[in-house]
């Protein structure tokens, strides 16, 4: 008579778990979509911040959040970069969280491979599964010339660990080739690049 119990109480419980599964799973949905960008947001976002004329933005957008998802944060910044083989890159701006903080971030960083020339450019970064903003200040593995390009906005991605940046650049200059570096995350403006 016990096993009995046992099982109707296991066969209660397996059933009250299995209909309360589509609403745990709607309202992780909601609280994930509610700590995350949307695609039309960031889209919006990132329009206003390169301005009139970035016509393959949507599309370089479209593919990350295909590839990646929904990012929880944004960084809207600025850089500039040369190279004779061996390269250089400084850069700044503003972390953004859909939490609702924002940070101040710098960054730079050498680069070494077939690279000629000189760039000028307005960032936008999506950030994946960045928990807290300490994580973000850290070296982060960076290759260049493998990147999606299309009509003048290009994206590349940098990750460590769980963490995935996907910097979006529009600018002027003439830059070509490949390089392999880091770029290094700071709080403060260094003009150290390593």
């Amino acid at each position: 008579m016990d096993i009995r119990r046992r099982n109707v109480a296991r066969s209660l419980m397996l059933a009250a778990l299995l209909c309360a599964a589509p609403a745990l799973a709607a309202e992780a949905a909601k609280t994930s979509d509610n700590n995350t960008y949307d695609q039309d947001s960031v889209i919006k976002d990132a329009t206003a911040w390169f301005g009139k004329g970035s016509e393959g933005l949507a599309k370089v957008v479209e593919k990350a959040f295909k590839e990646h998802g929904r990012p929880n944060g944004y960084i809207k910044g600025e850089e500039a970069g040369g190279a004779i083989t061996v390269g250089l890159r400084y850069g700044h701006g503003t972390l953004h969280m859909k939490a609702g903080s924002t940070r101040s971030v710098h960054w730079q960083g050498p680069s070494i491979g077939f690279d000629l020339g000189a760039n000028a450019s307005k960032v936008f970064v999506l950030v994946y599964n960045l928990q807290n903003t300490e994580q973000l200040f850290q070296r982060f593995p960076a290759i260049d010339g493998s990147f999606y390009y299309v009509g003048g906005a290009g994206i590349n991605y940098q990750r460590r660990d769980n963490i995935t940046l996907a910097p979006i650049r529009l600018g002027v200059g003439l830059r070509a080739g490949a390089s392999i570096g880091y770029v290094h995350y700071t709080k403060t403006k260094t003009l150290n690049p390593f």
